[in-house]
């Protein structure tokens, strides 16, 4: 077998709902999904999902070649790109034509990928995700009871802005999945938008009332000596790692005792999501996967001695894919299709595409610009300046 070419499509999710984070609220209810089809002489093709703008900087290294040799393929990648470095969208294309490789090795073999890769239950334990941020108190509880409802007992808010606020809301959920344990994980998400001691000071007010498993991306995703600042003088756990792109890129972070979770994104692939996991696991780290539509990720997952769990950010699938898992019992429940489990129905994307665009915008990770900063924000007495609004790119 022989990969031959490749096929881009572009189809959508629907949300029913706003979703965004510190740094911004999307404008509409659906965001686009990226979906890329590897094609071989065989006739077999392999899924992969997210962006993958440069592909065409790593695609001629794949093409020709067997795809089952995807471990082998993804380093010489990576070396295609040494020069001009393998960050942002070209790690995205070569986290994309990774996953669709692994579809196609497990497709060969006539198993599901949990099963290629070694698993032995096909049961991966999550968390809740809303990406909930612009959500009001009721909307709020009207998710998270639908996640309980599928079993979940662990949350994971967006926040960071106001303390009062984030703590009413996280105190609202603790009551939603109370139902399903006496003793609900909670986390918090910040998106990198604090400094170590904005970080501190929210997280230790939040702390005198409520116990947090993990505080999320506090401070920048580079900053190991911030992140390690924050930990040591917080009870919550540190976690990031999911817009790292690269193994190297843990490196300080691991070398400065920086993180209690390391995480990866669903978007950067099956091989660097093993390796990671690997790195962690010599330093007794636990590792959690950031979803992406479809949770490609989840099959490596049940694979690895150190999961801890996996985000569920939806509930439903993108318009077109039709995806062989079950979000129950407070997890996801891999199926039996050969591959990574997604079946693509080109023709219906094609045709909702066509009768209404995915419309392209900047996502709650654009930064907004700021007319100013804060100490601690939402804490009393410390605000200097003005915040960001929710609406993306929109100055305070």
């Amino acid at each position: 077998m022989r990969v031959t070419g490749y096929r881009s499509l572009l189809t959508r999710h629907e949300w029913g709902r706003l979703i965004g984070d510190a740094n911004g609220v999307m404008p509409g209810h659906q965001t686009g999904v990226h979906v890329l089809i590897l094609e071989t002489d065989e006739g077999m093709e392999g899924v992969g999902v997210g962006a993958h703008g440069d592909i065409d900087r790593v695609f001629g290294v794949v093409e020709g070649q067997d795809p089952r040799a995807v471990t082998a393929l993804y380093d010489r990648m990576l070396a295609c790109v040494f020069k001009t470095g393998h960050a942002g969208s070209a790690f995205g294309a070569i986290g994309a034509i990774d996953m669709a490789l692994w579809d196609l090795k497990a497709k060969a073999a006539g198993e599901p990928l949990w099963r290629t890769l070694g698993a032995l239950d096909r049961f991966v334990p999550g968390y809740a995700s809303g990406l909930d941020i612009a959500l009001d108190d009721d909307a709020l509880v009207r998710l998270y009871e639908q996640y309980a409802d599928r079993g979940f007992s662990s949350a994971k808010l967006k926040g960071g802005q106001d303390v009062r606020h984030d703590l009413r809301r996280l105190l609202a959920v603790r009551e939603v999945l109370s139902r399903n344990s006496a003793y609900p994980a909670l986390m918090l998400d910040a998106n990198e938008s604090w400094n170590r001691t904005q970080a501190v000071r929210f997280v230790t007010e939040l702390e005198r009332t409520i116990d947090l498993a993990w505080i999320e991306e506090p401070v920048r995703r580079w900053d190991a000596g911030g992140l390690a600042a924050v930990r040591q003088h917080i009870r919550a756990g540190v976690a990031t790692g999911e817009n790292l792109t690269g193994l190297e890129q843990y490196r300080p972070l691991l070398a400065a005792d920086a993180v209690d979770i390391v995480q990866v994104g669903n978007v950067w692939g099956i091989t660097h999501f093993l390796r990671t996991a690997a790195a962690a696991h010599l330093h007794d780290l636990p590792v959690s996967p950031v979803t992406y539509h479809t949770n490609p990720v989840a099959h490596a997952a049940a694979a690895i001695p150190n999961h801890l769990a996996f985000e569920v950010q939806h509930l439903t699938a993108p318009v077109g894919l039709v995806i062989d898992q079950e979000i129950m019992d407070g997890g996801i429940v891999l199926g039996d299709e050969p591959g990574i489990g997604i079946r693509v129905d080109e023709a219906h994307i094609n045709a909702v595409r066509a009768a209404n665009p995915v419309a392209e915008s900047g996502g709650p990770h654009v930064r907004p610009v700021r007319a100013g900063l804060r100490l601690a924000p939402g804490l009393p007495g410390t605000a200097v300046g003005s915040a960001a609004t929710l609406t993306t790119g929109t100055p305070a």
